[in-house]
């Protein structure tokens, strides 16, 4: 199993890295994008309460990628800041959202065709924020902290509309494991970093007790001298640990700049 591990930090951190600071001669491009979206927005955290909570959410998204040109690898870090305001059935409590996430991948390009290629490699994903419930007194809020390593999958296809460039994109990010935030149901907050009730709060997530899946789609179409870039983010987080179930389900539209530029 260490060899194992050992092997994959070299394929994915170690070797682009060497490469990365130690030959100048490498030719790298840039890709940068940054969009804004607005959508749809479930929570359910039984935790805070029973109920479904439906409404809507906005989302900030950056997203730089790296491609180095005499290499198949690429890198790739993504920051997304994503808030929602969410109802339960009877319309009489609210739900608030925010939530922070941080992803930092290499991904190996496989060969595909001319027009078409596929990435795959792995992601470290860390993820906080907190869900605030308006009718709780006692239990307001309830904090989420996550970190995982994921497989990362990426497809893109270039084409033309009206002799122009285009290119459409579509990427998957699955957690595969890590570890978790995770209260038992009905100690508060104050118990736990007041009283020291700290034991069994930090789990290890898998699929047992954890499935998360984010993906989203991209087409970058040139406007003038920029690009523009239309997105869709669909985002399912779902665990149920320590007597708690949680789902989050987010779907937003996303529009937003890219800027490409070589670096050396």
């Amino acid at each position: 199993m260490k060899r194992i591990i050992g092997y994959l930090w070299v394929c994915f951190v170690t070797h682009p890295l060497l490469a990365q600071y130690h030959n100048e001669e490498i030719q790298r491009g840039m890709n940068e994008g940054t969009l804004i979206g607005i959508g749809t927005s479930q929570i359910r955290d039984t935790y805070l309460s029973p109920f479904n909570y439906a409404g809507w959410g906005a989302r900030i998204f950056n997203e730089r990628m790296t491609f180095f040109r005499e290499m198949r690898f690429s890198r790739q870090q993504i920051i997304s800041v994503d808030i929602s305001s969410t109802e339960n059935p009877a319309e009489n409590v609210n739900d608030f959202g925010a939530f922070v996430n941080y992803s930092f991948a290499y991904h190996y390009r496989l060969q595909a065709g001319a027009n078409f290629r596929l990435l795959t490699g792995a992601s470290a994903h860390l993820m906080g924020g907190f869900i605030y419930n308006t009718r709780n007194g006692n239990n307001p809020l309830s904090a989420k902290v996550d970190v995982d390593l994921n497989f990362s999958f990426l497809a893109l296809y270039r084409f033309r509309i009206n002799g122009r460039p285009v290119v459409l994109r579509y990427q998957g990010d699955l957690p595969l494991v890590g570890v978790f935030f995770a209260p038992h149901y009905g100690i508060s907050y104050y118990e736990i970093f007041n009283a020291g009730n700290m034991a069994d709060v930090i789990k290890l997530n898998s699929f047992h007790n954890k499935f998360s899946l984010k993906t989203h789609v991209t087409m970058d179409i040139p406007v003038h001298n920029a690009t523009l870039r239309l997105g869709y983010l669909s985002s399912l987080y779902h665990s149920d640990i320590n007597d708690i179930k949680t789902h989050i389900l987010s779907n937003t539209f996303m529009i937003g700049w890219v800027k490409q530029f070589m670096l050396r």
